[in-house]
């Protein structure tokens, strides 16, 4: 008896499949946060070559770690695109706009 073969047959690799590509990268996403319109992307831990800063959290993103990129719908450019952990943009309603620092960290 030959192997299952679990995959299907023929050019349906995920370059082919609508909204998704080879590269990592999901299908892009709009979401509505403080009243602007948001492209959402989820960014496959295989494809996040570089370390960034998240801004929900103010950490690290390593490399090789799945996260999202995220910029504003209207008037975003590349310069205004933001790396967030998943976790980070789904309680972004739910964190204060003040920066928590430990008891030790000086106040600067």
């Amino acid at each position: 008896m030959s192997p299952r073969r679990n995959h299907p047959r023929g050019g349906d690799s995920p370059a082919d499949r609508p909204g998704e590509s080879g590269s990592g990268r999901g299908p892009e996403r709009t979401e509505t946060w403080q009243g602007e319109e948001w492209s959402v992307r989820p960014i496959a831990g295989s494809a996040a070559g570089k370390s960034y800063r998240c801004p929900g959290c103010d950490q690290e993103i390593p490399p090789a770690v799945g996260h999202l990129v995220a910029w504003p719908e209207y008037g975003g450019g590349v310069d205004d695109r933001r790396h967030w952990h998943r976790a980070c943009w789904n309680a972004k309603d739910r964190r204060t706009t003040r920066v928590q620092r430990s008891r030790n960290a000086p106040r600067y």
